[in-house]
């Protein structure tokens, strides 16, 4: 669908694109786009664009995450760098990589010829979370785009100096806020048992003692407190895949607890807002669901069970008064956020929630009003970065110079092809299949096996 010309563009017009490789990179784009351009009716105007790969959503999870969009499919990378001219608007909501490689294509397109594309979109991408590791590699990966989103006052200073330390373009960060705070403020409800939910992640912590550890702990919280409701929010059904790799889901664990689960004990799944809207105590290791809670005046602890450690993420919250263990937690303690720290890290802030989108919206209307849009000019260059960006490239599909590598001809559209097509489609999702099943189950007993 060709993009409306500059004299016809209104808001209502606006035709936006979400990129997403994972169900937790869908929820921030699609919200995202929504926060961005709030006139326009996602039914109508905002197409989800699934990036094929190993972390594709399930319809399941595309359920549980419940964003209106006017459309929902799967595509190549190829496929979407030729649909990206039907938008005025694309939310890049990739890992680094991925955003990277497509910048070089989209750049590809419409630097060498612009005049037979088009206007090119705006493009927009940030984080879905909190920023706790690669801060460097991730930036530069993004560094091209329109707007790099930065969801809090802190990260944003921290973007522009990795920017202005390199010579890339500092005035391309804006902040703004995670779009998925908010929901209604924390109040304690009689009428219900105390509940506590323990916010599980796929990949932190990895290892299988540290997962019992936190398994077991809140378990035994919920033997010790009988009368509260003790929750195991889960991030996905085994098999399924997320943002991350999760080799051990709390599930088999769950499983092979002597005595199974208590009563007042149990593992869930859904919306996460929906969880919190119950919660009195959300206690997890460096879950961005920390953030929601604190943003709704939850209680909130961020576990040091396992030490304050980089690779674990609890790191980012030193300083929020947030930090403690389980052996406090059952003492009764419930933490005290520093409300300096949660203002500058982007929730209760001393604004109200929707006007942290402001500049970020003005910057997207300005440039969506613009007649011409610069050339895309990413960090990384082959002149720049020639032992690293060809292989960011290649991996997803695209020459060095970001030109979509030549398909085999059976992968062409024809009508004797399309039989091919379907059964190819099947194998790819026999081998996602194999690849979670090959994760989860088969690896973590080979590494057991490589420990006798």
């Amino acid at each position: 669908m060709p993009s409306p010309t500059d004299t016809e563009r209104g808001e209502q017009s606006w035709r936006i694109a979400v990129l997403a490789d994972s169900d937790t990179r869908w929820k921030w784009g699609g919200l995202t786009a929504q926060r961005l351009v709030p006139d326009v009716d996602p039914t109508v105007g905002v197409d989800g664009l699934l990036l094929r790969g190993r972390a594709t959503p399930t319809p399941r999870q595309l359920r549980e995450v419940g964003l209106p969009a006017a459309s929902l499919r799967e595509v190549t990378v190829s496929e979407f760098l030729s649909v990206a001219g039907d938008y005025d608007l694309v939310v890049l909501s990739c890992v680094g990589g991925t955003v990277q490689a497509m910048l070089h294509g989209l750049a590809h397109r419409w630097n060498s010829t612009p005049r037979e594309n088009g206007p090119r979109p705006v493009l927009v991408t940030g984080y879905v979370g909190v920023v706790y590791e690669k801060l460097t590699d991730g930036l530069l990966l993004r560094s091209g785009a329109d707007l790099v989103l930065a969801n809090s006052r802190e990260d944003a200073e921290r973007f522009r100096s990795v920017y202005r330390g390199v010579g890339a373009a500092p005035e391309s960060v804006v902040e703004c806020a995670l779009p998925f705070l908010g929901g209604k403020p924390y109040a304690p409800d009689a009428a219900r048992p105390f509940t506590v939910t323990f916010a599980v992640q796929p990949s932190v912590p990895a290892d299988r003692e540290g997962r019992l550890h936190l398994l077991n702990r809140a378990v035994d919280h919920a033997r010790r407190y009988p009368d509260r409701q003790v929750l195991i929010k889960l991030r996905s059904k085994p098999g399924e895949q997320t943002t991350h790799v999760e080799e051990l889901p709390y599930q088999r664990l769950a499983e092979r607890l002597p005595g199974g689960l208590p009563g007042n004990c149990r593992l869930v799944y859904g919306h996460m807002g929906e969880v919190l809207d119950g919660t009195d105590l959300l206690v997890t290791v460096s879950s961005t669901a920390a953030l929601e809670s604190l943003h709704r005046g939850i209680p909130t602890g961020i576990l040091t069970d396992l030490g304050i450690r980089e690779s674990l993420g609890n790191h980012h919250f030193v300083g929020s008064g947030c930090l403690v263990s389980w052996d406090e937690l059952d003492e009764g303690r419930l933490p005290t956020p520093d409300l300096e720290w949660t203002t500058g890290h982007g929730v209760v802030s001393d604004s109200p929630y929707e006007a942290a989108f402001d500049a970020a919206r003005a910057r997207v209307a300005e440039l969506l009003g613009r007649g011409e849009l610069p050339p895309i000019a990413p960090y990384y260059t082959p002149t720049t970065a020639p032992g690293y960006l060809p292989g960011v490239l290649a991996r997803h599909g695209l020459a060095p110079d970001g030109a979509p590598r030549a398909e085999p001809p059976e992968a062409r559209p024809t009508a004797v092809s399309a039989v091919r097509r379907a059964a190819r489609d099947a194998v790819r999702r026999a081998a996602r299949g194999a690849y979670r099943h090959g994760v989860q189950r088969v690896a973590p007993v080979i590494r057991r096996m490589g420990q006798l």
